[in-house]
């Protein structure tokens, strides 16, 4: 505990860069991070979410020290930070921290499995429905502060798409969009929309982190 810090979270922030060596590791409470992989034209496209479920910067436990992705603040908020050296030596001496780490790295690795697939085979308002259900999982409420920029971003399309997709899940009242704010109307409907990845993903982390879940 006396390592832990308590640190703002604002919008844009980057935690970690491509390829840089990770100095913490960060545990989200009330944000989202998003986990990008950046082109060398500039694209981007969200390989994994993480927030108050789940840890940024594994390639410190896991061995590797640096990782190909980009870690950026989503959906500004508060988290702790934790140095490199303190959560290694955690990791190393204590089993109880050690298999919890793992069973959040395995969910981890499901939904970037799951994002790829979901990428390449279902339809833009499905993969849109599967980015707020998994986004909406990590916050409190049902609304979610995103600009059109944003989300195209993350997903990795145009944004004239993620508009069009907008537009279909506000006709079928599952939405409202007005000026980067989303209200989810229908959270039910919302998940009926959605293709499998959604659920996929979502059981695989109840599976694994139970006492995370329940919390």
């Amino acid at each position: 505990m006396p390592h832990i810090e308590l640190i703002d979270l604002p919008l844009g922030k980057v935690l970690h860069e491509s390829g840089a060596p990770a100095t913490h590791v960060y545990f989200p409470t009330n944000a989202i991070v998003s986990l990008l992989y950046i082109l060398e034209n500039g694209s981007s496209a969200e390989i994994a979410v993480v927030g108050n479920e789940g840890v940024v910067g594994i390639s410190i436990f896991m061995g590797g020290g640096s990782t190909p992705s980009r870690a950026v603040v989503q959906s500004a908020g508060m988290g702790y930070r934790l140095r490199a050296e303190v959560i290694k030596r955690a990791f190393e001496r204590s089993d109880p921290v050690k298999h919890l780490m793992l069973r959040y790295t395995q969910a981890l690795i499901t939904q970037m499995s799951q994002t790829a697939v979901c990428n390449r085979h279902h339809s833009l308002d499905q993969q849109l429905c599967r980015w707020l259900l998994l986004s909406l999982d990590r916050l409190s409420g049902n609304e979610l502060v995103m600009t059109q920029e944003l989300i195209s971003n993350m997903l990795g399309v145009r944004r004239e798409g993620v508009t069009e997709a907008a537009m279909k899940l506000q006709s079928a009242g599952l939405i409202r969009y007005a000026r980067g704010h989303i209200s989810v109307l229908d959270r039910p409907g919302l998940e009926r929309r959605a293709c499998e990845c959604y659920r996929v993903v979502k059981n695989e982390y109840d599976r694994l982190l139970p006492d995370l879940v329940a919390i």
